[in-house]
């Protein structure tokens, strides 16, 4: 009688085994599978980016860019005229920036000079300094019934503060 319940854990040992063996198997299956398609996708890459740099290519292409810059730009020989020698050229321009300076951009700005001339596209900077107290600034002028011209108010760089 003990040898046939030790057959019956042995029969169902060999089950469970073949059984953890199927799974392990059908596992792999997956994973290959899964291997394969990602391969495939990188195969699918790999083309593309042999395509796509073989189009840069072509768009880079030196004679192509001539071509369209011919037919699209409007440009004109250089002439041998046009070089100068290196002591001919002009002085540096000022330098509106201080090297240590921490705000180039600002410092820019705050060296900036009024343009000598003004254009019809922006009003002329006003040529008195705005009303220092702010009561001067809120009395309205009166002038023996003459209408006067609402000015603009102008920035510092002479645009338009609207």
């Amino acid at each position: 009688m003990i040898l046939r319940i030790l057959n019956f854990v042995v029969i169902g040992v060999l089950i469970l085994a073949a059984a953890y063996v199927y799974r392990i198997k059908f596992d792999s299956t997956v994973q290959a599978e899964r291997l394969a398609k990602i391969r495939s996708e990188v195969r699918r890459e790999r083309d593309a980016i042999a395509a796509l740099r073989a189009t840069w290519g072509e768009l880079e292409n030196p004679a192509r860019i001539e071509a369209l810059a011919k037919r699209h730009l409007q440009l004109k020989s250089i002439a041998p005229i046009q070089f100068d020698q290196l002591n001919q050229l002009p002085e540096r321009p000022p330098q509106f920036v201080k090297p240590d300076s921490a705000d180039p951009i600002g410092d820019v700005i705050e060296n900036l000079e009024e343009p000598a001339a003004v254009t019809g596209s922006i009003w002329p900077p006003a040529s008195t300094p705005p009303a220092a107290d702010a009561t001067e600034a809120e009395t309205p002028a009166t002038n023996s019934g003459e209408t006067n011209e609402v000015e603009a108010p102008v920035s510092k760089s002479g645009r338009l503060d609207r």
